[in-house]
């Protein structure tokens, strides 16, 4: 029983990222705002919030990790290349693409991760991670081409963004080391979230934006902060804890499969055939290279 729930509250929070992508598109397609501006606000917002439930629940990792040096600066290192990286290229492929196409292109971070893994490791992939490289090339030739080499189908603006996105998912995952089992996950992101947040917004000049009072703009900046960021991250943690890593890992890859649903059936995107060809091929590779993990030394 206990695992049936946390599976469903995993799978939840899939759906909820996924949600969190397709809002920032329906704000990119009738807004005028700029995807550093809105990353800024979004980051400073659920940061806030984030601190402010460390505080409540966990007041002596929010102001023990000041206390090491080390360790606070691996902090700003991954706030700054990590968190403000990922989520800044994430939107802004989503700006010149679509929720679905974003989100699956940032999900070849994990072959990175694995690539990276290999290199340090000082060995070849193994025949399973070669494969998940090889499916990797082949779905997103599919998403940029639709199978034709000679056309490019997908914004060139937007691959390289999207490529990006999973650059910085890489460096997301790689960058904390050590400190995200030292302190706890709502120390981490939520510092992560409001340090990345204020270095943003001064590079931005976030503070010159003046923000529709629309109130569906509203609604959908509500979608990203609360739903997507503040209740994914709760309800993923609680996930972790019920099933494990591994199989929350897993779970959560249902967020492109929500994105892209999300897209389709409320921001009226068309989807092609192909698209479905390179969004499995990648999605794939998630299972091929959870189902035994190899730590980085």
């Amino acid at each position: 029983m206990k695992k049936n729930l946390g599976a469903l509250i995993t799978i939840l929070a899939g759906i909820l990222w996924g949600f969190s992508g397709a809002c920032g598109q329906y704000i990119f397609e009738r807004f005028p705002i700029e995807p550093a501006h809105l990353t800024s606000i979004r980051m400073l917002s659920a940061g806030i919030i984030l601190c402010c439930i460390g505080f409540i629940t966990d007041k002596k990792n929010m102001l023990g990790i000041w206390k090491v040096k080390t360790d606070y600066i691996k902090l700003i290192i991954f706030a700054v290349f990590g968190i403000m990286a990922s989520q800044l290229t994430y939107m802004t492929a989503i700006s010149y693409t679509n929720s679905g196409t974003a989100t699956i292109l940032q999900y070849i971070g994990p072959v990175l991760v694995m690539i990276a893994s290999c290199v340090m490791q000082k060995r070849l992939p193994t025949a399973r991670e070669s494969f998940a490289i090889f499916l990797v090339i082949i779905g997103t030739f599919f998403i940029a081409t639709h199978g034709n080499i000679s056309n490019m189908i997908i914004n060139t603006s937007g691959l390289i963004w999207g490529l990006l996105a999973a650059v910085a998912l890489a460096l997301y995952t790689l960058i904390p080391g050590n400190i995200t089992k030292q302190y706890s996950s709502v120390t981490i992101t939520g510092y992560g979230m409001l340090l990345g947040g204020i270095v943003l917004a001064v590079l931005s000049q976030a503070w010159k934006v003046q923000l529709s009072s629309d109130f569906r703009f509203i609604a959908a900046f509500a979608g990203i902060v609360i739903f997507g960021t503040v209740l994914t991250f709760t309800l993923y943690l609680k996930g972790i804890t019920m099933v494990g890593p591994v199989t929350a890992s897993m779970l959560a890859s249902v967020e492109p499969v929500s994105a892209a649903a999300f897209m389709i059936v409320w921001l009226k995107v068309p989807f092609h055939y192909m698209d479905l060809i390179g969004f499995s091929c990648i999605l794939i590779t998630i299972f091929l290279l959870t189902k035994k993990e190899r730590p980085i030394e």
